[in-house]
């Protein structure tokens, strides 16, 4: 996308000379800033204003008092996912990925257009901190083994500093081969991550955002601060480690909120606050599996849901919804709770309309604006009439208002590829009302049969446009040549298309 400006010649060579466009209302100083603060794997019971009266986030809680809590926030089961769901504005199973195909971990196609694509042509300096996770597999090296138009800096994004996968599988870092690299724009800076660099990695992403944001203060900007705690390989600074009362998971906790309380810190050291929204929110509910467990429950290298059912890679609550903060000293209310749903996918547009910037066109987006909910949270209602839950491509179950239907499903399913481990078996539709019952755990369907058949409807509905495991749907991207969805063929009967 491109936006469109009407200045003279002589001007537009001016500008030339003087480095990239910007519009005359950024340069103003009219448009916000946007910080996203995404942390890996954190549970909706880990943050203290959620409910976790161990581990200690004092500075997420003074967010919380003076913004917007989100109790009913949404984001994909899988990390990656969730990340391709962020930087378009849609679903994961839409959006158009290298081959045509659906992967685990999304490989985000050029022609995407990144929510950093969206903002900088409106003036905005772009930066991703932390983990990226589109570009595709890779373990360590000297070489960045992505491919450079697959990485951030071709994607939108002005400044990269983080790694392009993941930490690890494992408890130890020692009990694995893979390796992360720390890349700074297109060099390596160290070639795979031991655990000294784990322990050293919260810190360092909170330095450079620190620098990143004195450094661009002159202009509206939109940094994305991702980082890849507390996925496991677990890792805390000698400051935090043994400074909470749940061992390393609570270190690692205690430390992401100091590092957002620098973040906030310097916002108002430089007379930013007032005009910079900053986003809290997890990829993912916690990754709950036993060769993560301790020798005691204080002891797990993984986090808590607060009661919600399921955990990473399911699509029950606890794999689904986070713990989410909006703050923006007055333009957001504070000590406010808003419990409409809402989903990642609305940072997108919502930015967009704040920013003056153009959604990209042509496209669906599946987020909606959500700036009702953070400037009028106890009447603005949810501009969703329907959020889907995908497990990779199988389409599992549908929220709409108050309600939530579960599709019958086997266990483990084969179509859900390394996340069919953790998916148990649905028998027959299932029924939830999520605000007196947001644990799942009373099945309604037998008492409410009209709203199993509307939000059947929505079901299908969805199927149709955005897919299935064995259905292309009508709305997904495809931007390669050759079959649509390749890898779906054995679960549609041979058929590539749809």
């Amino acid at each position: 996308m491109r936006s469109i400006f009407a200045i003279s010649t002589a001007c537009l060579v001016g500008l030339l000379l003087q480095g990239p466009l910007v519009p005359a209302a950024a340069e103003a100083g009219d448009r916000p800033n946007f910080v996203v603060f995404l942390v890996d794997d954190v549970g909706y019971g880990d943050i203290g204003c959620f409910g976790n009266e161990i581990i200690k986030t004092p500075n997420l809680d003074r967010m919380a008092t003076e913004g917007v809590k989100f109790t009913d926030f949404y984001v994909h089961p899988v990390c990656g996912v969730t990340r391709a769901a962020l930087m378009t504005g849609c679903y994961a199973m839409r959006v158009g990925e290298v081959g045509n195909r659906k992967h685990g971990h999304p490989v985000l196609h050029p022609e995407e257009t990144t929510i950093a694509e969206v903002l900088r042509p409106a003036g905005y300096a772009t930066a991703l901190i932390g983990k990226w996770h589109l570009g595709g597999p890779g373990n360590g090296g000297p070489r960045i083994r992505q491919p450079a138009d697959l990485m951030p800096n071709a994607q939108g994004f002005d400044y990269f500093f983080g790694t392009p996968t993941h930490n690890g599988f494992t408890r130890t870092i020692s009990g694995s081969r893979h390796r992360t690299q720390l890349v700074r724009n297109d060099r390596v800076l160290d070639p795979g991550l031991d655990q000294q660099g784990m322990d050293q990695l919260t810190r360092r992403y909170t330095r450079e955002a620190e620098q990143w944001i004195v450094k661009h203060k002159e202009r509206p900007f939109f940094l994305l601060i991702a980082h890849n705690m507390a996925h496991v390989v677990l890792g805390a600074s000698e400051q935090f480690r043994g400074a909470s009362a749940r061992s390393l998971y609570g270190d690692v906790i205690q430390e992401l909120d100091w590092s957002m309380g620098r973040i906030r810190q310097v916002l108002r050291e430089n007379g930013l606050a007032e005009n910079t929204l900053v986003i809290f929110t997890s990829d993912n509910g916690p990754w709950v599996e036993d060769h993560l467990a301790g020798a005691t429950p204080r002891d797990d290298h993984y986090g808590r849901t607060g009661g919600l059912r399921g955990y990473k890679m399911t699509t029950w609550e606890g794999g689904v919804r986070v713990p989410t903060i909006a703050c923006w000293p007055g333009k957001v209310p504070g000590n406010q709770v808003c419990r409409q749903p809402a989903t990642i996918m609305d940072l997108l547009p919502t930015f967009a309309a704040m920013a003056g910037a153009e959604l990209p066109e042509g496209r669906t987006l599946d987020g909606r604006d959500i700036g009702p909910l953070l400037t009028n949270p106890q009447e603005a209602r949810s501009p969703h009439e329907a959020i889907y839950h995908y497990a990779y491509t199988h389409l599992q179950a549908v929220r709409a208002g108050d309600w939530k239907l579960v599709r019958p499903r086997p266990a483990k399913p084969k179509w859900c590829l390394w996340s069919a481990r953790m998916i148990d078996a649905v028998a027959e539709p299932r029924l939830f009302n999520l605000v007196d019952d947001p644990n799942e755990t009373t099945d309604l369907a037998a008492e409410h049969p009209g709203v199993v058949a509307r939000l059947s409807a929505l079901l299908e509905q969805g199927r149709r446009e955005i897919g299935d495991y064995n259905l292309i749907g009508s709305g997904q991207r495809f931007f390669a040549d050759g079959p649509k969805r390749p890898d779906a063929r054995r679960w549609i009967g041979g058929a590539g298309g749809g």
